[in-house]
């Protein structure tokens, strides 16, 4: 039986997921030829090769594709079985994950307040992690928008964002009151590498009314690359309007109408009835509402009033 090192394990899925060991290498902090010296290490334990270099990436073999989702499979029961042992050693402990722009301070101050005995700490989380910090008890719940994959998952409707036209200020559309899916016909938009369809489609609007293609900007990583993009002339972008949402100067928002907005969620794992959990729930629901506390209150916060 072949003695699996699991970070090897992890390594391959990550290079799996990029479809390349230069973005893995990068998503995992590590050199790439380091990166290519432990898949390999894992291929010569399993005694078989896993992926194929071809000039645009790599790609998965035969007994890599066979590999892959118990590679998954494997990662994610680890990770419960620490989570769970963990649990049951520390009970009161409890990660709340957000993403960019969303402020979970308000919950998280209640809950500890509430329960001063109990370890709640918080963690960023990248746009495409939601679901899979989830399912690996990295977090216990993240606040974060749709769309995203939500199965295994209990999620609820926190509040509404508005979506927003952002242009740079020398652009056609600049300083209009509001503007509509039409207006925005043949700008192109930005891409953004190894997202979710759904998610795309969502913050690229698509389709189109007039069912005519939206014209393909470059592909951007993080969200200050897609702003750069955006500054430089080459596209347009569209956003939320988060609480405190302020854009870099030589950027401008215009309101679109006729657009549904973007909804902020919390998250849990299905079967999470955990007492914090519960717990968080409960605040979440009243204390996030999407708008920033105003300053004399955060001022008392901030000083543990």
């Amino acid at each position: 039986m072949a003695d699996l090192d699991l970070r090897l394990v992890r390594y391959f899925t990550v290079v799996a997921e990029h479809g390349h060991f230069g973005r893995a290498a990068q998503a995992l902090h590590i050199t790439q030829p380091s990166l290519s010296r432990q898949v390999r290490r894992l291929e010569q334990q399993l005694g078989a090769r896993l992926l194929d270099r071809t000039p645009r990436g790599t790609r998965l073999t035969e007994a890599g594709e066979v590999f892959l989702p118990r590679a998954v499979a494997l990662l994610r029961s680890a990770a419960e079985a620490a989570a769970q042992t963990r649990a049951a050693a520390e009970p009161s402990r409890l990660t709340v994950g957000y993403s960019t722009a969303t402020i979970v301070t308000p919950a998280v101050r209640e809950l500890r307040r509430m329960h001063p005995d109990a370890d709640v700490r918080t963690l960023h989380l990248d746009r495409h992690e939601p679901r899979q910090a989830l399912l690996e008890h990295r977090v216990d719940a993240v606040v974060t928008r749709l769309p995203f994959p939500t199965d295994g998952l209990r999620v609820s409707v926190l509040y509404d964002e508005a979506r927003v036209l952002v242009v740079p200020l020398d652009h056609r559309l600049a300083g209009k009151e509001s503007v509509t899916v039409d207006d925005l016909a043949g700008e192109p938009m930005p891409r953004v590498r190894g997202s979710d369809p759904a998610w795309a489609a969502f913050w690229r609007l698509e389709p189109r009314p007039d069912g005519l293609p939206v014209p393909d900007g470059p592909y951007v990583d993080e969200v200050e690359d897609k702003f750069e993009l955006v500054a430089a002339g080459q596209t347009v972008a569209v956003s939320a309007a988060a609480p405190g949402f302020v854009l870099r100067p030589d950027l401008t928002s215009v309101p679109l109408d006729g657009v549904a907005p973007s909804q902020v969620v919390l998250a849990t794992r299905a079967d999470d009835r955990s007492r914090l959990v519960t717990a968080f729930r409960k605040v979440a629901r009243t204390h996030l509402t999407g708008t920033v506390p105003p300053p004399a209150q955060q001022q008392r916060d901030d000083a543990g009033g």
